[in-house]
């Protein structure tokens, strides 16, 4: 006995070094054999290391103190306990959860419903019609945006005098602290939600038409279908869906940017505004580092939780 494993052991070397030897082999055929697929890959992969991977290096920024002088002198967990201890980053970290958890809701709610009902239009030209007047919003940078919801929503824009003409007094809409987070969330909707129904309406075509005419022939109405063919197998996409949105819900800055003011800063700053004014303006890098190295690991622990969850709901 003791002799064999003798053996084993003298030989498991050898055959690591063959296995190995040959996955390279396999490798490099593999590459010989897609070399454009590879070639086409290779931007993107140069894009990612330069400004993804590579500047990972300077979060250790969170741990010294930084200034002109260059890197300083090792404070360990000092920024994060600063900024826990902070007023402006609790303002800016519940507002960005209380903003994304709506976003959120508001979008995957709106996103799903709407792709339903196209799915049910038949006829096609109006059912076209329909897509492309809900994708263009998203074509617009948050900048036209910004500037054409300004006009129509300001003190002499084109809602108050509505609501002058009703008899009611003009609202500062952009301005007030109880209008900003609604009107915000609508106008995040409107943009975004026609280009969400993309992902939902691919997969709804994906699904077999026999299982519809199974479902008519056992006398299932079409809003049967929709329940017990439909949303069950949109539950995947539902899921990977919601891992994404999990993944960006810190990431609120262009579209916050624009909108929003000095005057509603209480419901409206999240991290990334306050990054940018602690970072930038006030020149505390390695403060600002902290909190986006901060928001980055809950963001994580968000997408794995998520990830976790979603596989226990499909075992069930």
């Amino acid at each position: 006995m003791a002799r064999n494993q003798e053996i084993t052991m003298q030989v498991r070397p050898e055959v690591a070094v063959r296995v190995k030897t040959a996955r390279w082999q396999k490798l490099r055929q593999d590459i010989a054999g897609h070399r454009m697929f590879y070639l086409f890959l290779l931007p993107g992969t140069i894009y990612f290391i330069l400004f993804h991977y590579v500047p990972m290096w300077e979060l250790r920024l969170s741990f010294f103190e930084y200034g002109l002088g260059g890197v300083g002198e090792f404070v360990g967990l000092e920024h994060f306990r600063v900024a826990l201890d902070s007023p402006g980053f609790s303002r800016a970290f519940w507002n960005t959860l209380i903003l994304s958890s709506m976003n959120i809701v508001i979008q995957m709610t709106l996103t799903i419903v709407i792709s339903l009902l196209l799915n049910e239009i038949m006829h096609q030209g109006f059912k076209k019609f329909v897509q492309t007047a809900i994708y263009l919003p998203h074509f617009l940078s948050w900048v036209v945006v910004a500037s054409l919801f300004t006009l129509l929503l300001s003190q002499g824009g084109l809602v108050n005098a509505i609501i002058k003409s009703l008899g009611g007094d003009p609202v500062y809409f952009l301005g007030d602290k109880s209008w900003w987070r609604p009107v915000y969330l609508a106008i995040l909707a409107w943009r975004e939600v026609g280009w969400g129904t993309v992902i939902f309406l691919a997969s709804l075509a994906g699904i077999d038409p026999q299982l519809y005419e199974a479902a008519k022939i056992d006398g299932a109405s079409r809003l049967q279908q929709m329940v017990y063919v439909t949303l069950p197998h949109l539950f995947p996409t539902i899921a990977i869906v919601l891992i994404m949105n999990l993944a960006k819900i810190f990431n609120l800055f262009e579209s916050v940017m624009v909108l929003y003011n000095s005057l509603v800063y209480d419901v409206s700053d999240v991290l990334q505004t306050y990054v940018y004014r602690t970072g930038i303006r006030e020149f505390r890098f390695a403060y600002a580092t902290a909190i986006g190295l901060f928001r980055s690991v809950i963001a994580f622990v968000l997408v794995v939780s998520a990830n976790r969850l979603t596989k226990k709901l499909k075992e069930v």
